[in-house]
């Protein structure tokens, strides 16, 4: 089969594109942010504390840069001079699709791993990673496992469409991507996340009276709530939302509930249900679901012209080219909806529990014990930040409480 004009192929990238802006456009919420007012950062911050941040995290961001570099350069080259073992004909070719994606999944990893290790080493410098590496090696074991399993379903899954649908399989693939994510966005919390970390009814008291009390003033059934052990892999403290029905939950980093007080806690449980009332997790869902036709047929064409494979296990590495290629854009663009899901829940904690001096005290000190760059590039912001950064959300704040005081 011939690849089509490459006209067409530039039409379907450029479709792709336009799908993920409608997307933000359609999915962003509606409820206005806070406009924050700006401020000073050396008047939360001290000059140290500043440097400290950038000297930590934006080598990070360049590290892991390169290593994402490394790995779709790694994958060009598969794709450009493909092993003998990748051009093996199979009796099954989706057994042996199975067998290939398992592989490809595996071995990709590896040539960035240094440079992973690297930022680790940079992480325990400054006191933010605390696991061994032993504990590091084994969990990236276990995580070589899963990606093996779910690289061997793809595979298998990716090479049956393509024989059965050979000139619209864009089509059953931009479905079944679609239901894999709603899958596994409902089984990852009892399936996937178990695998590395314990997670623990939060016991009663006063933080679960609290979670229970603002999720009944914000009208929501929050489901089960988590506190996950953190605190054996880094220093970091977090909070965050997952699951779907009956796994839907709120997990609260013990890093979060030893460190902050009962206000800051109220805070972030707070933005945390601002999540489970704007049904943020299907959001991201449906953002998928709009993007997925058009980014489909741009990997389906892509693909064609990358390799002359059709059907076979030797076409995944082209398609998971492709699909690198087409996913990065539109998932930079998605980061425009997170950032603005994410002010919105700010926004709704702020409202919902008038804390506007919690909230800032919160801000600043995870912004230290996270070790986060506090004055960022506004490209990194743009284009690879999922939140909004610590001045703005605390310039938030301060909007908050000086409507809130003259009102």
């Amino acid at each position: 089969m011939r690849p089509p004009p490459r006209h067409r192929l530039l039409e379907s990238a450029l479709l792709a594109v336009l799908a993920a802006e409608v997307g933000v456009r359609l999915l962003s919420p509606r409820e206005p942010p806070i406009e924050p007012t700006p401020i000073d950062l050396h008047s939360y911050f001290s000059e140290d504390e500043i440097a400290r941040g950038a000297r930590f995290a934006r080598p990070q961001v360049a590290l892991a840069l390169t290593a994402a570099a490394v790995d779709i350069g790694v994958l060009a080259l598969v794709v450009r001079r493909p092993p003998p073992a990748l051009l093996r004909r199979f009796e099954r070719p989706v057994l042996g699709a199975a067998a290939t994606g398992a592989s490809l999944a595996v071995s990709l990893s590896l040539p960035a791993l240094p440079l992973r290790a690297i930022a680790r080493k940079r992480g325990m410098r400054v006191g933010l990673v605390t696991q061994s590496w032993r504990g590091w090696a084994t969990d990236l074991v276990k995580g070589w496992a899963i990606e093996a399993v779910l690289a061997a379903g793809a595979g298998a899954a990716a090479v049956g469409i393509t024989r059965g649908y050979p000139r619209v399989w864009w089509l059953p693939a931009s479905v079944g991507s679609v239901v894999f994510g709603g899958t596994l966005a409902a089984l990852a919390p009892v399936v996937l996340d178990p695998v590395f970390n314990d997670f623990t009814p939060l016991p009663e008291g006063e933080t679960r009276s609290d979670v229970l009390e603002l999720a009944g003033a914000a009208g929501v059934k929050v489901g089960e709530v988590y506190s996950v052990d953190a605190s054996r892999r880094t220093t970091a403290a977090n909070a965050y939302v997952a699951g779907l029905g009956p796994t839907k939950r709120v997990v609260l980093f013990d890093t979060l509930l030893d460190r902050y007080s009962r206000d800051e806690i109220r805070v972030v449980v707070a933005h945390e249900l601002a999540h489970v009332r704007g049904r943020d997790v299907i959001r991201g869902l449906l953002y998928a679901a709009l993007v997925a036709p058009a980014a489909a047929l741009a990997v389906q064409r892509l693909s064609w012209e990358l390799s002359p494979e059709r059907g076979t296990p030797a076409a995944l590495p082209a398609l998971a080219l492709a699909a690198v290629m087409i996913g990065a854009p539109t998932g930079l663009i998605g980061n425009r909806l997170s950032r603005a899901i994410e002010r919105r829940s700010d926004a709704y904690s702020l409202t919902l529990t008038g804390a506007s001096e919690a909230f800032i005290s919160f801000e600043r000190a995870i912004a230290l014990q996270n070790v986060a760059d506090l004055e960022p590039p506004r490209w990194l912001t743009s284009l690879l930040a999922t939140h909004p950064p610590t001045a703005e959300r605390i310039g938030a704040a301060v909007s908050y409480s000086e409507g809130s005081s003259g009102s």
